[in-house]
């Protein structure tokens, strides 16, 4: 294989069609009905959260960093720049989910259900994951939702969900089978400021 075959190979690969895809799923969430799963953005180096913490003291948490609270503050305008229909917005109970839901639509609906799974034993997790599922059923089951219901979690909880890996900040755009799975359309990153938003 020749160098310049490889590089038309690569090039072709790298154009047009992310682009097209981050289009065609912003129709969809236009269009209401769908699920946008949410990673927290991005929070202060480390992992998990330090020795002894409590949910009910965010200063005992990792919490977002300055620029993750401008990713989520993106996060919110390209919805709206976009006119995509939110309807409920539920998050997990750690400060980082509650702030980058409140910071992107203005409001959280903390919910147990999408806390971390990190210290959970399997039983915790299924428990989670199958409350979860309950409300997702019904949901599909209401048919022809005007809004998009919002999911605000951990990364751990959205590879247990759907079996997809994000970095934080990232969105996932699902649909929901009559059985509470999700059925994922693509993955949205984060414009990094409203200047990125208003290129898009």
């Amino acid at each position: 294989m020749s160098r310049r075959f490889f590089l038309c190979c690569l090039l072709l690969l790298c154009a047009s069609p992310a682009w097209a895809a981050a289009d065609e799923l912003w129709r969809h969430l236009q269009g209401g009905g769908h699920v946008l799963v949410v990673r927290h953005a991005a929070t202060e180096p480390g992992m998990g959260d330090p020795p002894g913490f409590t949910l009910a003291d965010c200063a005992t948490q990792r919490n977002l960093s300055l620029p993750g609270r401008e990713d989520a503050r993106a996060l919110g305008a390209a919805v709206r720049q976009h006119g995509v229909p939110v309807g409920r917005v539920l998050s997990s109970r750690w400060c980082r989910c509650q702030d980058t839901a409140r910071l992107a639509f203005g409001r959280a609906e903390p919910v147990a259900m999408l806390d971390s799974m990190m210290g959970d034993d399997g039983e915790g997790r299924a428990r989670k994951l199958a409350e979860l599922r309950q409300l997702l059923a019904a949901q599909a089951a209401q048919g022809g939702a005007a809004a998009n219901l919002v999911l605000v979690t951990h990364d751990v909880n959205i590879q247990a969900l759907t079996g997809d890996k994000l970095a934080q900040g990232e969105m996932l755009v699902a649909s929901v089978r009559p059985d509470g799975t999700l059925a994922v359309l693509g993955r949205l990153g984060v414009p990094k400021s409203a200047d990125a938003v208003q290129a898009m």
